[in-house]
């Protein structure tokens, strides 16, 4: 950046522990989601550009059986790292005025665990007026360090939350899918994610 260009390097992945535990986004489990390595480490190392960093690596998926939007309002979702443990929570609000809450902590040793859900904190709204809010413990409201990803339907930012020893980092997001569904967001999505319709099958990822 500025001017693409092509990049030449490896990335490695050590998933650690592997889960298979599906949890329900909705009370009829038309949603789901399973947390299948949430406490992997992640290495890259580019020969072009000469840059490489490491740290930790999460895999998840997400499936259901109808689009987001006829299932949710919206939802906040994030992910802190402590020692040796990853947190884990998933706050949605279903079309029905349905509030789930999901609080769960792993560890690189295989352990699995729920947890209390921490109380909302409201955040900031980012630049496109997307309200954002998360969970943190200790009654200590978390900080926004970074939106990293700040679009008219979805954000992702990097947090600061109280915890155990001092602060601890947490990756952010919130979808909003009544934006999401709106006729100009929709024209947007081509230019954002263009879809495929010949030669290689595209690998897209959720928002």
């Amino acid at each position: 950046m500025p001017i693409p260009r092509r990049l030449r390097g490896r990335i490695t992945v050590e998933p650690g522990p592997i889960f298979s535990e599906s949890f329900g986004l909705d009370e009829a489990r038309r949603h789901l989601w399973r947390p299948i390595a949430p406490c992997g480490r992640a290495e890259v190392a580019f020969d072009r550009p000469a840059l490489g960093w490491q740290g930790s690596a999460y895999i998840d998926m997400n499936a259901g059986a109808e689009p987001l939007e006829a299932g949710f309002h919206r939802w906040g979702w994030a992910r802190e790292d402590g020692a040796g443990t990853t947190r884990i929570r998933y706050d949605v609000v279903a079309r029905s005025g349905e509030r789930r809450r999901l609080a769960l902590e792993y560890g690189a040793d295989g352990s699995a665990r729920p947890i209390e859900p921490a109380p909302l904190h409201r955040l900031p709204s980012t630049g496109w007026r997307v309200g954002r809010e998360a969970g943190a413990e200790g009654g200590t409201p978390p900080r926004v360090l970074r939106t990293l990803e700040d679009t008219p339907f979805y954000s992702r930012s990097m947090l600061g939350c109280a915890g155990d020893g001092g602060e601890r980092r947490a990756i952010h997001e919130t979808v909003d899918l009544d934006r999401f569904a709106t006729r100009w967001v929709q024209t947007l999505l081509p230019f954002r994610m263009p879809r495929w319709t010949r030669g290689a099958t595209p690998l897209l990822g959720s928002p």
